[in-house]
């Protein structure tokens, strides 16, 4: 093969506009209207000639805003902006869209270079002349910029994918597969690891999908910038799989598989993607996500072995503890492990252009209720479904917002201004609370405790009703949904039961995923319920007229309940953890909830005591500002740079009654009077307990 081809430099810029105009605070200029006259002047009035020589571009008609000034002044002018450090890391580099543009720059040529030499190395295909008889599927170079869970640069990536969705099954697949694991199933792992305090290793194999083989034959047009000049009308006849064939995910597992089988793993039923090795005292878990692995166990010495063997099998890379996993950052604080998402919603705000937008406190108003037929169409219905699609990743950490991203996916087949809006008010609420992370704490009981709710006719539209649940394994969140149900429910109690329904068969399936990874439970499980009249019909074989069509619910739930497997207990609406799926909040209820969920500030290195000698560990008050933190022990306060202000200091706390603090330097938090912080108080608007 010849040097790449260098395509021709010439190439014509286009200037793009923004997806959508950020919202910005009342200071910003109001936007004109397409449909909006002119003002006409006062003939009266003496014109005024500009005396300044400078010529302004509103006065040569231009009202475009300057594409070069965007970035600076939403990021780091606007009153709202994000903490500079997040942001400049993140603004450096930008990932090209095409390979004429990828190819102007070094860093990327040297990235597509090593990626092509992968490929040639591993015999991922051989040239053959093209037959009109054979299907070709095309390929193209995909780039991605690298990063570490901090923002900077780890790397440029280059990776030739082929154009999978040109394939006709039957002729160039049959069957599919990918293996992904469950976040549910992550999450269940981590909880478990952290409290039997296991070392937690990440992997990531390099080219996995070229470890697969295929078995149909498969035939790819020649990499752009590559091609063979003896022989450019040949084509690539694959020998392995590669990025991109919708079979390739399919034949990676099924090597993976088998190697590891050959080490002692067995592949969990629960979950495909889980492997578990049970060998005398030494309990291992693997957990698959495509080329991500996550391997936890509890001996660290055989942990390095099973490395080992990954690195005479495959080209991996060993990313040692675990700290950023499919865009998710986990941080260990003391014993503790925080999982948020900062990164990824920063890049979602970016996309959105609302990065310099006005944050809320909720992420759903409660009035009015959104139906299909509020607001006119929306302009860019595509824009719509790709901003919410993005949005259901980021409930992976936030089951705050999964009830107000339910809602708004509702709508996606004829998306409005009234659901636009809906959307931009979550994107609103992420940026308030960015910096938000669902913690895992170690349990010494790994007990499952299960919330359920429902809402009952809250959809104006169909009038079906939405069910939520929260489980709990011992103090920690592992698994949550929020989903409308199918069917139209007559009464709340039916509402009710069909939610404690599908609770519970998520309770089953956590309790046989525990049985495989070998976790006994003390207690069988307890589901809380909000509804007397659910738990009553679950506890009482009572049939009547308005029971026989939920029949099958009602079996389900009894037989569970008669064999010991299964407690219902009631629980008082100000207390159901599950409110936050079923419905929009009050600001105050929202908050309490989220303290519930272990839903705590986790971006930041928070010290949880100042005082060394006290062993008692204080709340950290989170007062909407990302430059200040109160401790509740009403003597110091913790800035952004983990030093405490002593009392006395010009820069700290004036404490006059023990009940307000006026801070003298600009770092303070400001309230709604813009003058004092409460202390002493659980304030449900600014709280966050470690």
């Amino acid at each position: 093969f010849s040097n790449p081809t260098i395509p021709s430099s010439s190439t014509s810029t286009t200037s793009e506009e923004p997806l959508l105009q950020s919202e910005t605070n009342s200071e910003s200029q109001p936007e004109t209207l397409e449909n909006e006259e002119p003002t006409q002047s006062n003939e009266n009035e003496p014109n005024q000639e500009r005396v300044h020589p400078m010529t302004t571009r509103s006065q040569v008609g231009i009202f475009k805003p300057n594409s070069k000034y965007n970035e600076f002044h939403t990021y780091f002018s606007s009153k709202h902006s994000l903490p500079r450090a997040l942001v400049s890391t993140l603004l450096e580099d930008k990932e090209p869209s095409s390979f004429k543009e990828a190819y102007e720059d070094e860093n990327w040529r040297k990235a597509m270079q090593e990626e092509y030499d992968a490929l040639i190395r591993n015999n991922t295909w051989k040239l053959v002349p093209k037959k009109e008889a054979k299907h070709i599927v095309g390929c193209k170079w995909v780039f991605k910029i690298k990063r570490k869970a901090d923002g900077s640069l780890e790397r440029y990536k280059a990776r030739l994918v082929a154009k999978g969705y040109s394939q006709k099954e039957g002729i160039d697949y049959t069957e599919t597969f990918r293996p992904v694991v469950k976040p549910t199933t992550i999450r269940t792992i981590l909880t478990i690891s952290i409290s039997h305090k296991w070392k937690i290793h990440q992997l990531d194999i390099q080219n996995a999908f070229l470890y697969g083989s295929i078995s149909e034959e498969v035939y790819m047009a020649q990499p752009p910038g590559f091609q063979n000049h003896s022989f450019p009308n040949h084509v690539c006849k694959l020998e392995r799989a590669l990025y991109g064939l919708k079979q390739a995910p399919r034949a990676w597992f099924a090597r993976l598989s088998l190697f590891l089988q050959n080490l002692g793993f067995k592949g969990a039923q629960t979950d495909s993607s889980l492997f578990i090795l049970r060998k005398r005292e030494i309990l291992l878990y693997v957990l698959v996500y495509v080329d991500d692995m996550i391997i936890t166990g509890s001996s660290p010495e055989y942990i390095h072995k099973i490395i080992c063997q990954f690195k005479s099998e495959f080209a991996i890379k060993d990313l040692s503890e675990l700290h950023f996993f499919l865009g998710i950052e986990a941080k260990r604080i003391d014993n503790k492990l925080i999982l948020s998402q900062r990164k990824y919603i920063f890049e979602l705000l970016k996309r959105t252009n609302m990065l310099g937008a006005k944050g809320v406190s909720t992420p759903m108003a409660c009035s009015p209720t959104l139906s299909a037929q509020t607001g006119s169409n929306f302009y860019d219905p595509t824009l719509y479904r790709s901003i919410v699609g993005a949005l259901q990743y980021s409930t992976v950490t936030r089951p705050d917002i999964s009830y107000a991203v339910n809602k708004v996916c509702q709508y996606m087949h004829h998306p409005t201004d009234a659901h636009w809006d809906a959307v931009k008010r979550i994107l609103r609420y992420l940026k308030h609370t960015i910096d938000y992370g669902i913690v895992i704490r170690p349990s010494s009981v790994l007990n499952v405790n299960a919330y359920s709710d429902a809402d009952w006719a809250g959809c104006l539209d169909d009038r079906r009703s939405t069910g939520g649940y929260a489980v709990f394994i011992g103090s920690n969140l592992v698994s949550w949904s929020a989903k409308k149900q199918s069917v139209v429910s007559r009464s709340s109690t039916e509402a009710e039961y069909r939610s404690i329904a599908n609770t519970t068969a998520e309770i089953m399936w956590l309790q046989f995923l525990l049985k495989e990874l070998c976790v006994d439970q003390s207690q069988p499980p307890i589901l809380w319920c909000d509804n007397i009249g659910a738990a009553y019909l679950a506890a009482h074989p009572v049939y009547h007229s308005r029971s026989k069509h939920i029949e099958i619910d009602l079996h389900f739930v009894r037989e569970k309940l008669a064999k010991g497997d299964l407690k219902i207990q009631y629980i008082s609406s100000k207390d159901q953890v599950a409110d936050i799926l079923t419905k929009p909040l009050s600001k105050q209820h929202h908050y309490q909830i989220i303290n519930k969920l272990n839903l705590i500030v986790g971006a930041l290195s928070l010290r949880g005591d100042v005082n060394r000698n006290t062993k008692k560990a204080l709340n950290v008050y989170y007062l909407g500002d990302e430059k200040s933190y109160l401790l509740r022990d009403e003597k110091s306060c913790l800035l952004e740079d983990e030093k405490s202000c002593p009392l006395g200091n010009e820069k700290t706390c004036l404490l006059r009654d023990e009940k307000s603090c006026l801070l003298r330097d600009e770092k303070s938090c400001m309230l709604k009077d813009e003058k004092s912080c409460l202390l002493g108080t659980r304030d449900p608007l600014c709280n966050s307990s470690i």
